[in-house]
């Protein structure tokens, strides 16, 4: 089965699939808190709602199933998602992470993680002798985020995990922007994939959520001890949510996607543009291995204008984009990174990577390119 029929057609097309009696095309919503334990000699799936509900089930299965992993967890936001993934670790242990990475993901582990005495090495992992070379004795796991956020640099997945494997270590992977129509890392060898659904999997701007798939059981027993443990869970109309966003995700990522490539090629010509990133672009660092372990470019790209002013200036004359934080909806989104997702990166760590106010990243919806191009190049005078 394709991914595009696996989409709508995995199990949970209608209510028969939890129990129901109607043949609805969907899963109810089970908007409760607790549930009735009847016999308390015979034990019951469900008690309470933070240990498990039938909506949440239903979408944790869809993921497990969509990305060719075993369990599927969900979290009330993607940072949750990806915090409890590092749960499973302990004090004194050691991770090898992404240097360029989400910056909601470098904050929990260069603050909140670092104080209950998790060691952090951070490296580009592009770089694979250096990946190499930040492993220690006490290295536990590696978080890995491509292409990465903001500047969409390409890891070699299967490179990456590979020496991992062999170091004994735990491999996590932030599939956010590439979604498991795109990208299945799992298939790459991975441990853990993980997701801010919000973004493309949601794909409305409409809800917080988070997701996370276990390559097995064993794995996902621990993430589950984590998952009850924190009780940072949705809601069942959240859940619902996300369930109906990944339905029509091949349609939206298909759309989204093309027109991400028409502007990429459109802003590399552009006089007050200095620099594009995109995987889809002939040029860009990393295509091929992009085009190995993934089925697409995907529908997110930076850029840099030539000066600070023009970058703010085109953020503010924008009119067929949201200038705001996230992306992945069906609105095209532009966002600054020096002051919104990467803002909790200290300034000389910003500019290291190249993540200068002068770039803007832009998520690009299902307005037609057109008429983005049009605007962007008035926005850009």
């Amino acid at each position: 089965m394709k991914m595009g029929t696996q989409l709508i057609h995995n199990g949970y097309e209608t209510d028969l699939a939890i129990g129901g009696v109607t043949g609805a095309l969907g899963v109810p919503v089970y908007q409760t808190s607790t549930f009735d334990q009847g016999d308390l000699s015979e034990h019951r799936e469900y008690d309470y709602a933070r240990s498990g509900n039938p909506t949440r089930k239903a979408l944790e299965d869809i993921i497990a199933a969509l990305e060719g992993g075993a369990k599927g967890y969900a979290f009330g936001s993607g940072i949750a998602a990806v915090s409890s993934a590092l749960g499973i670790l302990a004090g004194g242990d050691h991770i090898v992470a992404a240097e360029d990475i989400y910056g909601g993901s470098w904050r929990i582990l260069n603050t909140f993680y670092k104080r209950w005495g998790l060691e952090v090495t951070l490296v580009d992992t592009t770089d694979l002798d250096a990946v190499k070379r930040a492993i220690k004795p006490n290295t536990k796991a590696m978080f890995l985020e491509t292409p990465s956020n903001p500047l969409l640099k390409i890891t070699d997945l299967a490179a990456a995990i590979k020496i991992a494997k062999d170091a004994g270590l735990i491999s996590i992977v932030d599939n956010t922007f590439m979604t498991p129509y795109l990208q299945r890392p799992i298939e790459l060898g991975a441990d853990i994939v993980v997701h801010s659904a919000t973004k493309f999997l949601g794909g409305h701007s409409d809800v917080i959520f988070g997701l996370a798939v276990t390559r097995t059981k064993e794995l996902g027993s621990q993430l589950y001890r984590v998952q009850n443990s924190f009780g940072a869970v949705p809601g069942p109309w959240d859940t619902w949510l996300v369930m109906r966003g990944i339905k029509t995700l091949k349609v939206r990522l298909e759309a989204q996607q093309a027109g991400a490539g028409l502007v990429a090629q459109w802003l590399k010509a552009h006089k007050n543009v200095s620099d594009v990133f995109y995987p889809g672009l002939p040029d860009h660092p990393g295509r091929e291995i992009n085009a190995a372990q993934s089925s697409g470019a995907g529908a997110v790209l930076s850029f840099k204008t030539k000066s600070a002013e023009q970058a703010v200036r085109f953020l503010g004359k924008v009119k067929y984009a949201a200038a705001a934080v996230s992306l992945g909806g069906v609105e095209t989104i532009v966002s600054y990174p020096v002051r919104m997702s990467h803002a909790s990166i200290p300034e000389p760590e910003r500019l290291r990577l190249g993540i200068t106010d002068t770039l803007i990243r832009i998520s690009v919806g299902l307005e037609d390119p057109e008429d983005l191009i049009e605007d962007f190049d008035q926005a850009l005078q």
